[in-house]
């Protein structure tokens, strides 16, 4: 049987995509299906509001994952008045992961790890993240080994969102203007907010770069992968020795 992971605020899957290269088995949590051409998310799909969810329903996770919304963090930390002037944002679904991961260890009787990935803004509201992965910033369980940063760039203010390619990536093109695209299939930035392109461009360039997934997915392999874990939850025997095509190259730690 293989371990079952979650994938919670899943949006088109980054965590999912990593975890099912490491032969998880997941579920991922959104409150809506994004479906953008071929862009999709890869695994099972429950459409369901995270903050409805109880812990105990999960005690037989590996991995809990999640990425909850950023807007209400990354746009408080823009240099504009109108953003400073803003009440604080509710931090209602970031803790919800929490909450979750919490109730989830408690049926389980064990400790279940959780990864809950947001913007370096959100480190004003939710406290200091463990480590950052470019602008990709980390709370919960972070291994204390991690992978070399490479081209992992979410969002640092200006225009949110530049060449199509390399939104696959998690990379923003520096620059300014009317559009978040240039050349052909561009996106006007006074395109309603609720519209499907805009909607996948938030959607793709939230995905979690596979390196970063995959390094999670394996690094909290259950110990009945083969691992000399004695018994734990995670897998300290793991450490990434480089990458070939941007994924992580794992080898057993020295004795």
């Amino acid at each position: 049987m293989r371990p079952l992971a979650l994938d919670l605020f899943c949006g088109l899957g980054g965590w999912t995509d990593g975890l099912l290269a490491e032969d998880y088995d997941v579920i991922g949590f959104d409150i809506e299906q994004h479906r953008y051409g071929d862009h999709r998310y890869p695994a099972q799909l429950v459409v369901q509001d995270v903050l409805t969810l109880h812990g105990s329903q999960f005690r037989n996770a590996a991995l809990i994952v999640a990425s909850p919304p950023c807007q209400g963090y990354s746009y408080r930390a823009m240099p504009w008045k109108k953003a400073k002037a803003l009440p604080p944002p509710c931090n209602a679904l970031f803790e919800a992961c929490f909450r979750i991961q919490r109730e989830a260890c408690e049926a389980a009787g064990q400790h279940i790890p959780l990864i809950v990935e947001n913007v370096r803004g959100a480190q004003k509201w939710v406290g200091r993240a463990r480590w950052n992965y470019g602008s990709f910033y980390l709370w919960g369980d972070v291994p204390a080994l991690m992978p070399v940063t490479f081209r992992a760039r979410k969002s640092d203010g200006g225009s949110w969102f530049g060449n199509y390619a390399l939104m696959c990536e998690g990379v923003k093109q520096r620059g300014s203007g009317r559009e978040w695209f240039a050349g052909d299939g561009k996106i006007s930035r006074m395109t309603s907010s609720k519209s499907p392109g805009r909607k996948m461009a938030s959607a793709m360039i939230a995905k979690i770069p596979l390196p970063l997934s995959r390094y999670i997915a394996a690094t909290f392999r259950p110990a009945s992968w083969g691992c000399k874990c004695h018994g734990k939850t995670f897998c300290p025997d793991l450490v990434c020795v480089g990458y070939e095509d941007d994924v992580p190259i794992f080898e057993r730690r020295q004795p």
